[in-house]
């Protein structure tokens, strides 16, 4: 390799992105053994897992704006305050360190913003934000505020997902032109398709709906959308996409450097099951991305809802790509291919018998310590964590693209520097949320 390529490679941005914002450390804590005060907004569901990779750190206050969902996490911690309203959670407790964003997609950048902006640092589920709008500000309000940060794809943490990078620079299979990434979600995880109709019902006694919608516009309960089903619909979620490809497509944006250009175009080349209230039950959406540095240009694929799997020229049949739950991705070089599963695991070279002699190439980056101790380690002055938001936003912002191209037909061509479609001034107008009367982004 040239020099330029080496320092391309393996220069200082694949640290996951220089922060230089002050740690716990720098602020006066003494001891990375000292525990945080951590604070939760989203306390049911995948807040329950969230909070129990973080039980080692005080767990000082509880929010949820439904006391059903949070209910097993709320019988672990019965002395701890709970809250409907994260916005008076954060004010009322001063000690907090840290918090957790666990909540609906709809609401992960207000409630991360209002907690970076009184100093906290924050983990945020993926997929960090609903609209690039929001993972723009988020990124930038992470250097401004001086936090630690995380997105919740644990894929970034996986052994796996840094080898597959290793093994792409190394040039075992030449250069990468394409890219697929695959989930069977939503499937039978939950209904996305014309049938779907949101029919209003009573607010139930333990649920408090305006909590619930935040900044969203007001409109009536529905049991179609909340607790469970609120990923199907654009006001709430991000479809499959924003629920599967920020860990199936984290590898290829690490190994592949995506990132660092974001796409030229973005367009759903198929769509089925095209409801009124939802995303399509099923599509494929194709990013093209230009060189970037030594890299060619690459088409990026993202298939959802596959009941069967994909189908190669190369890969003799029965052998598996991605993993055995139909989830993971395939990057296909001039000289063989990748295939990784959802989380970055079981990276391997295909066809299996290319594996039979194959050694690693020398270990080049960094091996997490796990994500959230990664993200704890950085809250007490340790190197900023793999997905942190310098990190995990360009790469959030390129992908909720494609959940725009799912309401439109033909390609949508894309100014990354400008941050704006340059043929379709409709579609720009989902780029950014619409906050109703009361609700502020930054508080």
């Amino acid at each position: 390799m040239s020099l330029n390529r080496r320092h391309f490679f393996y220069g200082t941005l694949l640290a996951g992105a220089v922060n230089a914002a002050p740690t716990l450390k720098s602020l006066g804590y003494k001891s990375p053994s000292e525990k945080l005060n951590i604070a939760a907004i989203g306390s049911g569901g995948k807040g329950f897992t969230d909070i129990n990779g973080c039980t080692g750190e005080n767990i000082v206050a509880l929010c949820d704006p439904d006391d059903k969902r949070a209910e097993r996490t709320f019988k672990l911690f019965p002395n701890t305050p709970k809250y409907k309203d994260f916005r008076v959670m954060l004010d009322k407790h001063k000690e907090i360190d840290a918090v957790l964003v666990s909540c609906p997609d709809h609401m992960h950048a207000t409630a991360a913003m209002w907690a970076m902006a009184r100093g906290k640092h924050v983990y945020c589920q993926k997929p960090l934000t609903r609209t690039f709008w929001e993972a723009q500000q988020l990124t930038a309000a992470a250097t401004k505020y001086g936090v630690a940060t995380q997105m919740g794809n644990q894929g970034y943490s996986n052994p796996g997902a840094r080898e597959c990078a290793e093994i792409i620079w190394s040039g075992e299979i030449g250069n990468v032109t394409e890219l697929h990434a695959w989930t069977d979600r939503p499937g039978k995880y939950w209904p996305q398709n014309p049938d779907v109709d949101p029919q209003p019902a009573p607010v139930p006694a333990t649920l408090d709906w305006n909590a619930w919608l935040g900044a969203s516009p007001d409109r009536p309960y529905s049991p179609a959308i909340a607790p469970h089903h609120w990923r199907a619909y654009p006001e709430y979620g991000c479809g499959a996409i924003g629920d599967m490809a920020c860990h199936i497509m984290g590898t290829p944006n690490m190994a592949l450097r995506l990132s660092l250009s974001g796409p030229t175009s973005v367009e759903c080349i198929k769509k089925e099951g095209v409801g009124k209230h939802t995303f399509p039950h099923r599509t494929v959406i194709r990013f093209d991305f230009p060189a970037r540095g030594p890299l060619p240009p690459v088409k990026v694929f993202w298939h959802d809802s596959l009941k069967e799997f994909l189908k190669f020229d190369g890969i003799p049949a029965g052998e598996l790509i991605g993993d055995k739950d139909n989830n993971g991705s395939l990057f296909i070089g001039d000289k063989g291919m990748v295939t990784t599963g959802c989380y970055g695991e079981r990276t391997r070279l295909l066809p299996d018998a290319r594996m039979k002699d194959y050694k690693l190439p020398a270990q080049l980056l960094t091996r997490s310590p796990g994500h959230y101790r990664d993200w704890l380690r950085a809250c007490k002055g340790g190197d900023p964590a793999c997905s942190n938001f310098s990190v995990a936003g360009p790469f959030v912002q390129w992908m909720l693209l494609g959940s725009i191209a799912m309401r439109y037909e033909g390609k949508l061509d894309w100014d990354n520097a400008a941050g704006r479609f340059t043929n379709n001034a409709e579609a720009n107008e989902w780029l950014k949320p619409k906050f109703r009367k009361g609700w502020h982004f930054v508080g």
